[in-house]
């Protein structure tokens, strides 16, 4: 390694399978197990599944009429609160050894560590320090773990991403010298971080298969194809980066938003698919009013159940600055009945707060009645204090339990999975 930064990218593997075989005594390794939903048939989606059904050829995130008919498994229905609880245990046991500032927490099962600081505290070398986490969250909570190792957090998420799986004690280690030997010719260049299927395709429009293609491209094509984007593509095809766990907490969004995008259980008809869009509606004022911000604008996304890839979309700039739902239900529905084509059947349905402000920023016209609007505060005030202390579906409206609602189903998911509580 080189004698700068020390980072680590530490992912457990298979996480939520992984969980659920601990929690069964079993071993990950031994056990063919999936997470999936079986009450929404044989087309639902397996969250996960467990390393041994991996090794047989069966794809994470495949369905469950996927898995051949000969194979015996166990099917574990999701419990999201159970797997947050066993994330903030391996966060637990990586504060015993580091500090906060050091981690930054990049999903559920994964973490980025600056361990650079902690090596010479513990007299350990940067694989023998990862190797004692690792070992330490197998004993202790029966998960199994990858890690990758890096002189940038770019390479340790490299490391992680492509090196450690072929490793027999899942770490992978690379600085900028060992990553231009050993991958810069690897293919496919989808395998390295946010390089997407379309990064892909533009970049064999100019005959880039690789890695060492990009480092050695004319840069001048490079920004004219991909903009200012294209430095960090550059950057990175030289295992560059310059970013650190430092930067990302000191890192303030300009503009902030609130944005809940949900896939229906079944194609919804137009007016069905508006009762879920109001739905969807108050749940993100309540979110916006308990969180202290108010917004003037506010997109919505319709996508059709034909399997086509298209979405309708629009944008509505309200004449108030708000977070109360009374004020928002009428543009909307009206911008819904603008982009949505009736006669299709709907089944994905998105809407994002954008450009939020503070409170303090609320902004109503002339004609505004400001005893509705204290009135109507006061009543949202309420409905979250029961919320908050009996439970979401503890205080409701009338259109929660009109036939194709879907709020009181989805108020028992985190994530949008089960929750695991009755």
């Amino acid at each position: 390694m080189q004698k700068n930064r020390v980072y680590y990218a530490i992912d457990m593997k298979t996480f939520f399978a992984s969980v659920e075989c601990a929690e069964r005594g079993l071993d990950p390794f031994e056990t063919n197990l999936v997470v999936a939903d079986p009450s929404r048939g044989e087309g639902a989606i397996c969250l996960a599944i467990s390393p041994k059904l991996k090794s047989a050829g069966i794809k994470n995130r495949c369905r469950l009429f996927e898995i051949p008919k000969n194979i015996d498994y166990i099917i574990a229905k999701p419990q999201m609160k159970k797997y947050i609880e066993y994330a903030s245990e391996i966060y637990g046991i990586y504060l015993k050894y580091i500090d906060k500032n050091d981690i930054h927490v990049y999903s559920i099962d994964e973490s980025f560590i600056d361990a650079t600081d902690y090596l010479k505290l513990y007299k350990l070398g940067a694989k023998e320090f990862a190797q004692k986490l690792m070992r330490e969250i197998r004993e202790i909570l029966h998960i199994p773990s990858t890690a990758g190792i890096g002189t940038n957090l770019y390479l340790a998420k490299i490391a992680l991403d492509i090196t450690a799986k072929h490793s027999s004690e899942f770490i992978g280690l690379l600085d900028e010298n060992t990553y231009k030997e050993k991958l810069w010719h690897h293919r496919p260049i989808t395998d390295f971080w946010q390089i997407s299927k379309g990064t892909e395709v533009r970049l064999r429009k100019h005959g880039i298969y690789d890695m060492y293609g990009v480092a050695h491209a004319n840069e001048d094509m490079l920004y004219k194809e991909f903009g200012i984007n294209a430095e960090l593509l550059i950057d990175h095809a030289w295992g560059r980066e310059s970013c650190t766990i430092k930067d990302i907490k000191n890192y303030k969004t300009k503009k902030k938003s609130i944005s809940n995008m949900q896939v229906l259980p079944k194609n919804y008809n137009f007016k069905d698919s508006l009762t879920v869009l109001k739905e969807m509606l108050q749940n993100g004022c309540y979110s916006l009013y308990k969180h202290g911000y108010v917004t003037n604008l506010l997109h919505i996304y319709i996508g059709y159940g034909d399997r086509s890839k298209e979405f309708a979309k629009g944008s509505l700039r309200l004449n108030v600055t708000t977070n109360l739902y009374s004020f928002m239900e009428e543009p909307i529905t009206k911008l819904y009945y603008e982009i949505t084509d009736k006669t299709r059947e709907i089944r994905r349905i998105g809407i994002d707060f954008c450009e939020l402000h503070d409170k303090g920023l609320e902004q109503y016209d002339i004609f505004t009645d400001l005893e509705r609007v204290r009135k109507e505060k006061k009543l949202v005030e309420s409905v979250l204090a029961i919320k908050e202390k009996f439970g979401k579906n503890s205080m409701l409206k009338g259109i929660d339990f009109q036939e194709n609602a879907t709020q009181r189903e989805r108020n028992k998911l985190i994530g949008g999975h089960n929750s695991g509580e009755s």
